[in-house]
Formats: structure tokens, C-alpha cells, sequence
């Protein structure tokens, strides 16, 4: 495996002599990983294909869902039911267990959301999403104006379904995540080439928002997909690869380098430890020394 290391406590997080392993590939661009603990599979989006996909080590790559309405970000909730990002139509969507589609957020008043992104689940239930204009584009979602004249971070209360702004003063906000405590949400904003810190209140509303990393390097990518490591290590595509960087300082410890642009990427496998990279055309793993608890 090719990585760059910038801090010697890089080598407590990933282990260099692992080798990357080619799980599928022939797709168009690979988006929202997600990784199902109890029935062992890996669900993923291929936004321009306008498909959801989904891996086990026994069964191979199969079709999830097609048409997907050019699904990006997924996450489960602590039922077990997915949660998916929709550019095509700028809807966050639960896939009941039985397979019906709930609509959770649509629209900012009276205004159709931009295209939600990325999406992350609190302990309590809250939804927290991001809403940049990408799906608005050609290539991956539906071209068209918007409704909104900024990008934001909202929260769709668990037990009422009631949908809040929680900050919109971003170029184009993409990945979140939660610190281990759930005290900070990271947001990253992918012009901007940084990560930002937001302190969350028990209620969700957020405070601060100053920058907590930024993203430097060679190499395609930028802030995209970005998630929190049992240890606390900050992980986020970026230049190059996946970049982790140490939980207090926001220091850049090094870089899980990919052959090509990587957008996102999960913990998985038995011990959740393995970790699956969506990399533009391609699905890959790797094992690595920090695990994540799983999403339910």
C-alpha cells in the first residue's frame, strides 16, 4: 500500500506493509460506503450511473437499487434502515425495512433543498446533512437553478421529523462527522480545501465553526467524505488519497495515497478494521490498525 507519511504516529493508525485490495471495479464515480455489521455486506452509490451497489466478500457486486435518483452520501440509522442523500431530486430519503422509500427533507421552507450530500446520525437519533449545489450539475444529478441562494448544514429531529438550519455560511459544505464524544461536528467544505469544527449542543444547534484542518497535497481530490476513527484520528478524502490527522491539534500525520480520486470511504469486516475506499471507478480495501464502531 502507498501512503506518505508526515508524523511518525501515522504508523499507529495504518500499517504501510498492508497490501490495497481491488474489491470491483467498472463503475463511474463510487460515492457513500456504507457497512451493515449484522448481515456483513457494503452498500455504495455510483452517482452518474444513477445506481446503488452492493458488496460481500461471498456474494460479489450486485445492483441495489437502479434508478437511484443519482444517490450520494448513505448512513444507517439505529434502526438498521438506510439513509441516502439524493441529488437527482434533493431529498434525504429512509429506506423502510420493507423496502418503501420515507421522505424525510425536501424542501427549506418553501424552497427545494440544493442537493443533499453527505449525512451522519447522531446517538439520540438526529439527522444531520449537508446541502452544496453539485447535484444541480451535469454529470451527477440534474442540471438545473437553484431555489436556494446558500449551501448549509441542517438537522432532521429523530423523534419529530421537523427539519432545522444549523449553519449556512459554507461554499459548498460536503462530508461530516462527529467527534467520539458527539461534542464537535466537523463539516468539510471542499472549495474552501479545509475542515471546520462546530461545538453541537445537546439540541444541535452549533457554535464556533473555525478551522480545524486544512487540506494540502498532490494529486486529484479534495475535502469530500469525511469520518472519525474509534481513536479519535480525523479521516478526510483530500489530494491524493484519504488524509488523517491527529484529533486535538488538527496536524496532518499522512496520507493513505490512491491511484485515483478518491471520494470517500468506511470501516467494515468482522472486527471493523477494514477499511473500503469508493475511488472514481473502482472499490478497494485495506486493512488498517484503527477501527470505528459500526453505524448501528
Amino acid at each position: 500500500m502507498d501512503f506518505e507519511v508526515v508524523d511518525s504516529r501515522f504508523r499507529e493508525v495504518l500499517d504501510p506493509s498492508q497490501e490495497r485490495k481491488t474489491l470491483a471495479e467498472g463503475f463511474q464515480f463510487t460515492e457513500g460506503p456504507i457497512w451493515h455489521p449484522y448481515e456483513k455486506h457494503l452498500t455504495f452509490s455510483d452517482i452518474p450511473a444513477n445506481s446503488m451497489h452492493r458488496w460481500s466478500e461471498e456474494s460479489g457486486t450486485s445492483t441495489y437499487r437502479s434508478p437511484s435518483n443519482n444517490a450520494n452520501g448513505n448512513t444507517y440509522d439505529k434502526q438498521g434502515r438506510i439513509l441516502t442523500c439524493e441529488h437527482g431530486t434533493s431529498r434525504v430519503v429512509r429506506e423502510e425495512l420493507d423496502g418503501t422509500i420515507t421522505v424525510l427533507a425536501s424542501h427549506w421552507q418553501d424552497k427545494e433543498l440544493n442537493s443533499p450530500n453527505d449525512i451522519v446520525v447522531r446517538s439520540n437519533g438526529d439527522i444531520f446533512f449537508t446541502d452544496p449545489t453539485f447535484g444541480r450539475g451535469p454529470g451527477v444529478g440534474v442540471e438545473r437553478p437553484l431555489d436556494l441562494d446558500f449551501r448549509g448544514v441542517y438537522k432532521i429531529d429523530g423523534t419529530s421529523g421537523e427539519l432545522s438550519l444549523l449553519a449556512k455560511d459554507f461554499t459548498q459544505p460536503n462530508g461530516l462527522a462527529f467527534t467520539t464524544d458527539e461534542s464537535h461536528l466537523l463539516v468539510a467544505d471542499t472549495p474552501e480545501m479545509h475542515i471546520r469544527k462546530f461545538a453541537c449542543a445537546e439540541d444541535g444547534s452549533l457554535s464556533g465553526g473555525e478551522v480545524f484542518a486544512k487540506s494540502e497535497g498532490e494529486g486529484y481530490g479534495a475535502p469530500d467524505g469525511l469520518k472519525v476513527g474509534e481513536s479519535g484520528h480525523v479521516f478526510c478524502a483530500g489530494p491524493g488519497g484519504v488524509h488523517v490527522y491527529d484529533p486535538d491539534s488538527g496536524g496532518l500525520l499522512g496520507i493513505l495515497l490512491t491511484p485515483r480520486f478518491c471520494a470517500n470511504f468506511t470501516w467494515g469486516g468482522d472486527n471493523m478494521k477494514t477499511f473500503f475506499l469508493t475511488s472514481t471507478n473502482h472499490l478497494y480495501s485495506v486493512e488498517v490498525l484503527v477501527g470505528s464502531a459500526p453505524l448501528f
